[in-house]
């Protein structure tokens, strides 16, 4: 018998086995075709996807309850009720982002699909044919982290969990010691160790020095060049006083406490070469920022001269400039500012490349990141395996006010929001009692008037 003859035989045999057993409907499935048997099939409720919820409107909100600038992104759908916050604090030209967002966004993204995030952010970014500028890059980051929080309300999850789950307890911190003396600096630290901080970043003055240099009295100033409002910054002084800075708060504080330093990139690169191989004895966590990105190029030298971790990153406005510097690893820490960069989405992208050349995240956090711009930066340090510490805020009252469920600090860590989105929402008509100034002072001169670049 032929194998086609016994395939036969054995379909008849079982087709009179099933009519025996009473399995009429056993014979008649047996036969089905195949757009027959998909017909009766049911789809369960958890494989069911979501009803689409499009865009309804993209709005700023901007208001400034603890001093600097914030701008902040609203995404309404056409589901009652349900919208996304995003941050798109560009805090030094805060108001020429809201008609980026309002005019130009707002047409740009009504009707389209909420869930579409990578689309939208591709689209987006390539809308005006020139590549974003800081300006186009905050409305960005706004609607992205907008758009994220919104799926995260549709999955009833925590952004975190949408971007794998949780990959630690809590976000470790950083917080900030100044003051105008070494010895002030150490107090400072030991009042922050004391509250459960382990990270402590050190600065005499502000960046550069500026502010604890007022023994000083600079030429430009006498000659009237520049504005009034100036700030002055000796190098030569500040490059003297970081590795005192270091020695008195390194013998106050001991060896389990880990400090920072941000150079703000105002000096010479061969002269912040030689001042972080100074600092080498003091075990610094990173210092951020020793050149500008005009001088990328200094980081191999760098590299080869001294063992202290580097980050960098946070005046970056394309995730490209990450590339090299990474794929060298010449730094250690990723400095994104992701109310700059565009968002939740590119910062992803640029962590999980740092991964393979364990460079780990250290996302810009300052007072002129909205307490929504922090939220994201924690949904991301929960969820990625080379996390590496997180620039801390602390909110006054006001802000807490005008942001609902701002997140909070506790023996050092952040605390990440359970709650579906980024955890967060705004109060407008308290945001409105603080409105934005068009004031910001980045202008730091040299002894001669010439200006430092940050």
């Amino acid at each position: 018998m032929k194998n086609s003859e016994i395939q036969n035989e054995n379909t008849r045999r079982n087709a009179l086995k099933m009519l025996g057993l009473g399995s009429t409907a056993g014979i008649f499935g047996l036969f089905d075709s195949p757009q027959a048997r998909a017909e009766k099939y049911v789809t369960p409720s958890y494989a069911k996807g979501m009803a689409p919820v499009t865009i309804k409107s993209v709005r700023a909100i901007t208001t400034a309850p603890g001093g600097p600038n914030l701008v902040i992104v609203k995404v309404e759908t056409s589901e009652p009720g349900l919208y996304g916050l995003g941050c798109a604090t560009f805090t030094q030209r805060a108001l020429v982002v809201v008609p980026a967002v309002n005019t130009y966004l707002n047409e740009f993204c009504v009707g389209k699909d909420v869930d579409n995030i990578e689309d939208m952010w591709q689209a987006a970014y390539v809308s005006s044919y020139w590549r974003n500028d800081p300006v186009l890059n905050n409305a960005l980051s706004g609607l992205d982290q907008a758009l994220w929080d919104i799926k995260g309300k549709r999955a009833n999850m925590p952004v975190y969990q949408l971007l794998g789950g949780k990959a630690r307890i809590a976000v470790d911190t950083y917080t900030h010691a100044s003051g105008p003396t070494p010895e002030a600096i150490a107090d400072k630290v030991q009042q922050f160790m004391e509250q459960g901080f382990r990270h402590i970043r050190i600065q005499q003055g502000g960046y550069g020095g500026v502010g604890a240099m007022a023994e000083l009295k600079p030429d430009f100033k006498a000659a009237g060049f520049g504005k009034e409002s100036d700030d002055f910054s000796d190098q030569r002084t500040y490059l003297k006083r970081v590795p005192k800075m270091f020695e008195v708060v390194r013998k106050r504080c001991g060896e389990d406490v880990e400090l920072l330093h941000d150079m703000h990139e105002l000096t010479e690169p061969m002269d912040a070469i030689n001042m972080i191989k100074q600092l080498e004895e003091y075990r610094p966590f990173f210092i951020e920022d020793p050149f500008s990105p005009e001088n990328m190029k200094w980081f191999k030298t760098l590299r080869q001269t001294t063992s202290v971790p580097i980050a960098m990153g946070e005046l970056f406005n394309n995730t490209n400039e990450f590339k090299e510097p990474m794929v060298n690893q010449w730094f250690d820490y990723i400095r994104i500012h992701i109310s700059q960069i565009g968002g939740i989405t590119p910062a992803m992208k640029v962590a999980r490349l740092g991964e393979w050349f364990n460079i780990r995240t250290a996302w810009h956090g300052p007072g002129d990141t909205s307490p929504v711009g922090h939220a994201a930066n924690n949904s991301i340090d929960i969820a990625v395996w080379n996390f590496g510490i997180q620039e801390s805020q602390m909110f006054n009252d006001r802000v807490k006010e005008v942001f609902p469920g701002c997140p909070t600090i506790k023996n050092g860590y952040y605390t990440v929001s359970e709650s579906p989105g980024l955890g967060i929402d705004i109060n407008e008509k308290e945001a409105a009692k603080y409105p934005i100034g068009t004031k910001s002072r980045w202008t730091v001169r040299k002894n001669d008037g010439t200006m430092l670049r940050p």
